[in-house]
């Protein structure tokens, strides 16, 4: 369960505070390539339902595991752990190169984790 709720938290990244609606490739913006705590890549583009997650490397290399829209000052959304294809409710914040994302279950049980942007 501390993996999937750690995939959630990084699909949840995706809510982010006003400097996520920065510009593409601007380094406070949500958009760009992520290390997550497990040590994979992730990119987060934007897709038709606002902001996709795609992992980029490790076992689960290109599938998608998260959707978000912005809201109010925020990006939520949902994360699919891929270890078991179980989805989560999540938000995600930026600050400068970090991400903090939280994932949670029935709003009761959440996790949270940081991930560093990628060069």
């Amino acid at each position: 369960m501390t993996r999937v709720l750690k995939i959630c938290l990084a699909a949840m990244a995706l809510s982010a505070a006003s400097p996520a609606f920065a510009q593409p490739g601007s380094s406070t913006g949500i958009e760009g390539r992520w290390k997550t705590e497990a040590g994979s890549a992730a990119e987060i583009a934007p897709c038709s339902e606002g902001y996709c997650i795609t992992l980029k490397s490790g076992k689960f290399n290109g599938r998608m595991i998260g959707r978000m829209k912005a809201e109010k000052a925020r990006f939520v959304g949902t994360i699919t752990d891929p270890t078991d294809d179980k989805t989560y409710a999540g938000s995600a914040e930026v600050d400068g190169d970090k991400l903090k994302l939280q994932g949670c279950v029935f709003k009761l049980f959440c996790r949270s984790q940081t991930w560093t942007r990628l060069p």
